[in-house]
């Protein structure tokens, strides 16, 4: 089993920028790929970033040029850097690790954007 537990989320007024960190633990593998979801009321899960062990990262259209993840492979902790945000950022974020056709979810972290 895994477990991933996230911290970082807020409340942030538009422009600004929040840090999201995902500690996982567990029996975790040496290939994986960790990342991002996000989550509104009444809408489906939408991907934002994910990132192997190897280092490929992808982004969401939505979030290219502010958003930046990374990763500590030796901590099995994965990052999510948000800066300029808008309020169409707001959202449940969870994070995820994604091995040998397993999904493991954190229990999300609500990042709010308003002023």
């Amino acid at each position: 089993q895994v477990q991933l537990v996230e911290s970082g989320g807020g409340l942030v007024q538009p422009g600004g920028s929040l840090r999201l960190s995902c500690a996982a633990s567990g029996s975790i593998f040496r290939i994986n790929t960790m990342g991002w979801y996000r989550q509104t009321p009444g809408k489906q899960r939408d991907p934002v970033a994910a990132m192997t062990t190897g280092g490929g990262t992808e982004y969401a259209d939505s979030v290219k040029g502010r958003f930046t993840i990374s990763r500590d492979n030796g901590k099995n902790t994965v990052y999510l850097q948000m800066n300029s945000l808008k309020p169409d950022d707001t959202a449940v974020y969870y994070c995820y690790l994604a091995q040998s056709g397993q999904i493991y979810w954190g229990q999300g972290t609500q990042v709010t954007v308003s002023s």
